[in-house]
């Protein structure tokens, strides 16, 4: 069966054909660091992650990019509050350093590049750059914006007409703009920050009485990115002009994505994502959870209060694409999910390893379920990653290992091992659980915490601290792990 995906720009599920047959570039909108990340992030990333397991079971190899916002009025405005530090690079590089952590505490598979806008402003200028030259963009007291009217395929992605189209931007900015709705591609030094900050993100306003930050010389002056190019000039560094998915949530479509698809194409003329993806809300109570809403749960406080494989099967309880309300009954229901699922493996291996396993006896009923699980579980996964239907394909299994070690004197070694086998593939490798016992999910945790050591060096070097980030290196090969580092980042090998 062939994937098939929801593909947001056409409205319609799709049979999923990337560019390359043997290879898949993923791209997710990542976080702006300006506080700690919460479990409404966590919840996508799983998805994300699950996202590229499945991509890789199937056979193709995933180059998957998340983009760091590091430019930011939000930052600025955490500037000298708490000890955060006392600029703007500071305070993100802290929250940086919190958001990998909370990455790797919840199992996530390693991107295999983090860019940060901080990296990347000589790209940006060039982006930019090359859209006034071909007449998309113009200065006007210098700043820089997209032209909506020389873009004609603008809305395709939000299905909006331009004369629909909301003003974008502050008040002050539209004296400065030839239509309501262009968008800012980079903005003068000066700039009011809450002017930008209330277009990003979420809804909240920042006035602050400090200047906004960083400025970069440009051929427009001094000045800061525009919230949407970052997101086009990291993707084509990093994964070219076209991508094949495009991830992010489902209050981004209109501007930011739209945006990202008027910049990018107009540049380059060539189709800027395939096939976008959108995950939907996830809400406390009523309300999106949120940062700015203060109504959110910290991943630092949730992951050791309850736990990543309760947190993850209550993430994938739900379909990426449908909201999700967080609620303490909920994750209690989660962990019991997991509990039951836990047991029917440990049950299963223990029964494997006793000497009531027998080679001559058959349960043809344990053998079809295995079978029927894989089935199900494959033609859920393929439909847009339904990971709802594959939990539940994966619990119908633990029901009928439950059933077929219940009251009896001999078991069925072949069929507990093929069982097994599948608890350890789909739920391990697909949905990233970590069952106890399993060899193959603690070589894996052992690969997290090298990636883990790797992440705090590629910080290290990024703060100028070479000596430090020279000694994790040598540390890490002390333990047998090669490190490389490439154009494209680093790579090691065990």
């Amino acid at each position: 069966m062939t994937l098939r995906v929801l593909n947001t720009l056409t409205g319609e599920t799709e049979p999923f054909e990337p560019q390359d047959p043997d290879d898949v570039l993923l791209y997710y909108c990542g976080l702006t660091v300006s506080d700690d990340p919460h479990l409404g992030h966590a919840r996508t990333w799983v998805h994300v992650d699950v996202m590229h397991r499945w991509l890789e079971q199937l056979g193709y190899g995933v180059r998957h990019v998340e983009n760091i916002t590091d430019v930011n009025e939000k930052i600025v405005a955490r500037v000298g509050e708490d000890d955060l530090g006392d600029s703007e690079r500071e305070v993100a590089a802290g929250f940086i350093d919190r958001l990998l952590a909370d990455m790797r505490s919840l199992n996530l598979k390693r991107a295999a590049v983090y860019p940060r806008v901080t990296e990347h402003v000589p790209e940006i200028i060039d982006l930019v750059e090359r859209l006034v030259e071909k007449g998309y963009a113009y200065e006007s007291n210098g700043s820089v914006y997209f032209d909506v009217t020389t873009f004609d395929d603008y809305g395709k992605l939000s299905n909006q007409r331009l004369d629909d189209v909301e003003a974008q931007g502050p008040d002050e900015e539209r004296a400065e703009k030839r239509h309501p709705a262009d968008f800012a591609l980079w903005k003068a030094d000066g700039v009011d920050a809450s002017a930008v900050a209330q277009h990003r993100h979420d809804d909240r306003e920042y006035a602050v009485d400090h200047p906004t930050g960083e400025t970069w010389d440009s051929p427009w002056g001094e000045g800061r990115p525009g919230w949407h190019i970052e997101c086009s000039a990291m993707s084509m560094t990093h994964l070219g002009e076209t991508i094949d998915i495009h991830v992010g949530g489902r209050d981004l479509v209109f501007p930011h994505h739209e945006n990202e698809i008027a910049q990018s194409e107009a540049a380059t003329g060539a189709q800027f994502v395939r096939y976008w993806l959108h995950a939907d809300l996830f809400q406390m109570d009523d309300d999106k959870m949120s940062s700015s809403l203060g109504n959110f749960v910290p991943v630092r406080e949730a992951v050791p209060e309850f736990g990543v494989n309760p947190l993850r099967m209550f993430f994938l309880s739900a379909s990426y694409n449908s909201t999700q309300t967080y609620s303490e009954a909920a994750i209690t229901e989660a962990t019991e999910r997991w509990e039951r699922l836990e047991n029917a493996y440990r049950r299963a291996t223990e029964a494997a390893d006793s000497a009531a396993a027998r080679t001559t006896v058959t349960d043809d009923a344990l053998r079809e379920a295995v079978d029927e699980t894989r089935e199900a579980f494959t033609a859920a996964m393929n439909d847009d990653f339904n990971t709802r239907e594959a939990l539940a394909a994966l619990l119908d299994l633990a029901s009928a290992v439950n059933v077929h070690l219940d009251d009896r004197d001999e078991y069925d070694y072949q069929g507990l091992r093929n069982a097994i086998e599948t608890f350890e593939h789909l739920g391990g490798e697909a949905l990233g659980f970590t069952f106890a016992g399993d060899a193959e999910g603690e070589a894996h945790l052992a690969e997290e915490l090298v990636e883990l050591v790797l992440d705090v060096r590629d910080e290290e070097r990024a703060a100028g601290n070479y000596e430090r980030a020279d000694a994790l290196r040598d540390d890490l090969e002390a333990l047998g792990v090669e490190v490389q580092d490439t154009d494209d980042g680093t790579t090691y090998r065990l």
